[in-house]
């Protein structure tokens, strides 16, 4: 701050104290004014409290923050449509307005020590100020119907919010007490271990301790069952190197929204990004979309 901003703070601030310590009462506002300031300063606060949990509520989805970053909506969400840029207004010419009324009143105590031309100026300034604050409160209280609409689009957002949780909750609590009821109605099976094969370590004259050749004809035999057997099923999907971030499903997941990357349990998907603490973003065959963190288990995590 310059010499000259520094000594007009100081100005203002002895201004302050001597009204206070000289026992000297200021210019009083009236009372429509302290009514209009106290409904502004409520405004003020009801707006910060809006800004503060519409995010919560208009982006809970991954999918659907990616897409409003995109059109560039977020700022709008945040608040240029609720006032915000009237109320920083309304501060400035109500701090402004403070300044002068000390100005004022500090020279009308001087009255008869300084030029009348001097005090007349004081005056026109407050007046001017105050009327300039009225001007800005009184517009901004003027747009309720703004004001309120934009609250009854936050409550329509927390109405369908809680909805669709009311329906993914449901449907998880069926798909659970269905689980339960397969598992009460499965038989209990008893562990019966395998008997065990005979383990013929050879002649005792065998000086190298290994096997007899013996056992080739049963190797043959297991060739020849394997080659009249199926062939063995081979992953469809493509396994990425564990030596990358990766995941592995242990449900499987259907997309719901656009943007999601649905899979199968036991699919490796390579892992992208960690879009908060709930949500991944992943590649698999291809693919590349959003999935919650409790259908997988993480293998090689993301770098911090």
């Amino acid at each position: 701050m310059s010499v000259a901003g520094l000594k007009k703070q100081f100005y203002k601030a002895s201004q302050l104290v001597s009204e206070k310590v000289g026992g000297a009462e200021g210019t009083k506002l009236d009372d429509d004014f302290k009514e209009m300031e106290k409904k502004v300063d409520v405004t003020s606060k009801a707006v910060t409290e809006v800004l503060a949990r519409t995010i919560e509520y208009l982006q809970p989805n991954p999918a659907s923050r990616a897409k409003l970053t995109m059109l560039n909506t977020v700022s709008k969400i945040r608040g240029q449509n609720l006032c915000e840029k009237d109320l920083k207004e309304i501060q400035h010419h109500l701090k402004k307005l403070e300044g002068r009324r000390l100005d004022f009143d500090y020279k009308k105590k001087r009255q008869g020590k300084i030029p009348d031309e001097e005090l007349r100026q004081a005056l026109e300034k407050f007046e001017e100020s105050k009327e300039v604050a009225e001007t800005s409160m009184h517009n901004l209280l003027e747009t309720d119907i703004e004001q309120v609409s934009q609250l009854s689009a936050l409550v329509d957002a927390q109405l369908d919010y809680h909805r669709q949780a009311v329906q993914i909750l449901d449907e998880l609590a069926e798909k659970l007490k269905r689980r339960m009821r397969e598992a009460s109605s499965r038989p209990k099976r008893e562990y019966k271990p395998k008997p065990r094969e005979p383990f013929d370590l050879g002649e005792p004259e065998q000086s190298n301790g290994g096997f007899p050749c013996t056992t080739a004809p049963k190797i043959a035999a297991s060739s020849s069952f394997r080659s009249s057997d199926k062939p063995i099923r081979t992953p469809s999907r493509s396994m990425p190197p564990l030596d990358q971030p990766s995941c592995k499903a242990l449900y499987d997941f259907e997309p719901e929204n656009d943007g999601e990357l649905g899979f199968h349990e036991g699919d490796v998907i390579t892992l992208t990004n960690q879009i908060d603490e709930n949500w991944y973003e992943g590649m698999l065959d291809g693919q590349s979309g959003f999935f919650p963190l409790s259908y997988v288990e993480v293998l090689v995590p993301l770098p911090q």
